[in-house]
């Protein structure tokens, strides 16, 4: 799709613009046009289109508007200090903002090309007629600041592009499947328990990802796709935050760096932190003390004769590049050799929880071949004798979900469980409030912003290896 694009835009970038008058005769079908949609903060529906240049040549986006910087605003509500509203926002963002089905790259070309004007309310108001406004337009750079009021000015040409493919290859099943993942939804956010065994983000020889899933079933009401601004691994499950807008998505990301960035600096102390994430994990053994702090670097590794890698505590860091990395942990009950454990990752590196428990506590998790593959080698499954269980054993053998997963098999009763690491709760501030109160003023205090909690239930598997550990 990007080449067709690239391919699309030489070929009109080398054409002279053509008149409304020309593109009327040439009646482009409906199927291959589009008319592309702003999508930028405003409170009326009316202003969420582009208006269409009398003059033909050029294709007008809206008067530029005082933004939210959401970097700014997430620090500001991780630290819990005022923050101010406005911020300095380039040409290029502009154009992206308004224009979020246009390919960025795409969009730099433009730039690069010089075919992108501004006009400015101190020009337009020169009133030089309809001739003079050739002159009034001038040249923008991509990264020259926009002033309230200016209009940037885009081909025409950009108008006429091939839809790009929004349909939902998912049949009635998956899409109820997905929406039936849905925790929490509001204008910033959604929040979603994510099942074991399906990829966060699209990939090599990966068909099916819950961030391409989210944009067709989750946009329904938004013109612009859910974004991811955190990541769990593909066999871990729970609590999946996604940002509804392009400036919530910004606020949610600020807000989780500056949580690790935290930790990094020795920051883990008793005060309450805006963004709490709590991990489920069973794991084999037990750890010597019922609670603790784990602070030890990863680094990343090639093995197999550099055919794959993984992360390992570096002892020293010297020698081999490494992230800080802290968890908390609380053991909330051990039977059976086994022990469930409550994981608070205060920072957010790759994999930090599964190593920190293989290597640091000892206790590797369930499931984990990757870090634990020598405590699996003799693995003996527990027998469970329970009669529900087993009178309903056919019945889920035969459930079939959709995208083939299958969240019922994989216990510890069971040759090859599965990875046993569920995010069930989390704690983060209400952006969308936050998002509503500082258009308001233009320096608000969040020490008061309440906060949205989630607890996403575990899922079957997992369950199943909780009710036999029972006593």
């Amino acid at each position: 799709m990007m080449m067709v694009y690239a391919t699309l835009l030489g070929r009109v970038l080398l054409q002279p613009s053509r008149s409304i008058s020309s593109l009327h005769a040439t009646k482009p079908s409906i199927s291959t046009v589009r008319v592309l949609q702003s999508r930028y903060t405003t409170n009326t529906k009316s202003q969420n289109h582009y208006e269409n240049d009398k003059r033909g040549k050029w294709f007008t986006l809206p008067p530029y508007t005082s933004t939210i910087n959401g970097s700014v605003l997430g620090i500001a509500l991780s630290a819990r200090i005022p923050a101010k509203s406005a911020s300095e926002t380039t040409a290029l963002k502009w154009v992206l903002r308004c224009c979020p089905e246009l390919p960025r790259n795409l969009v730099q070309k433009l730039f690069r090309l010089r075919q992108v004007r501004r006009e400015s309310p101190v020009m337009e108001s020169c009133n030089l007629g309809d001739q003079g406004q050739e002159h009034r337009l001038k040249r923008v750079a991509a990264k020259d600041s926009m002033d309230v009021g200016d209009r940037i000015f885009l081909p025409i040409s950009v108008k006429v592009l091939p839809a790009e493919k929004q349909d939902c290859h998912c049949n009635e099943e998956e899409i109820n499947f997905i929406r039936g993942l849905e925790l929490y939804k509001d204008a910033a956010i959604i929040v979603v328990n994510k099942p074991p065994g399906m990829p966060v983000q699209g990939g090599i020889g990966i068909k099916r990802s819950l961030d391409e899933l989210s944009a067709s079933c989750f946009s329904s009401d938004y013109s612009e796709p859910p974004r991811l601004v955190h990541r769990l691994d593909r066999d871990c499950s729970g609590i999946l935050v996604m940002g509804r807008t392009q400036t919530s998505a910004t606020v949610l990301h600020a807000i989780f760096r500056e949580k690790t960035l935290a930790a990094s600096n020795d920051d883990v102390g008793n005060k309450r932190r805006i963004l709490q994430r709590k991990y489920w994990a069973l794991v084999i053994g037990s750890p010597r003390r019922p609670k603790g702090l784990i602070s030890a670097p990863l680094g990343k590794v090639v093995v197999d004769n550099g055919k794959s890698d993984r992360i390992t505590v570096v002892e020293n860091s010297q020698n081999l590049s490494s992230q800080h990395a802290v968890t908390q942990y609380r053991v909330i009950e051990s039977s059976h050799g086994f022990t469930w454990l409550e994981l608070s990752p205060l920072t957010g590196r790759k994999h930090q929880l599964r190593v920190h428990c293989a290597e640091v506590l000892g206790t590797p998790i369930v499931g984990d071949y990757k870090y634990a593959w020598q405590a699996h080698r003799n693995w003996k499954q527990l027998q469970w004798s329970n009669i529900e269980d087993n009178s309903n054993d056919k019945s889920l053998s035969e459930k079939i979900l959709p995208f083939a997963l299958d969240l019922d098999s994989g216990s510890i009763s069971e040759k090859h469980p599965r990875l046993h690491l569920h995010c069930k709760q989390m704690v983060l501030p209400d952006v969308s409030k936050a998002l509503q109160d500082v258009q308001l003023s233009s320096d608000y205090d969040f020490s008061q912003l309440a906060s949205l909690k989630f607890d996403a239930p575990l899922p079957p598997y997992m369950k199943k290896s909780w009710d036999i550990l029972r006593p």
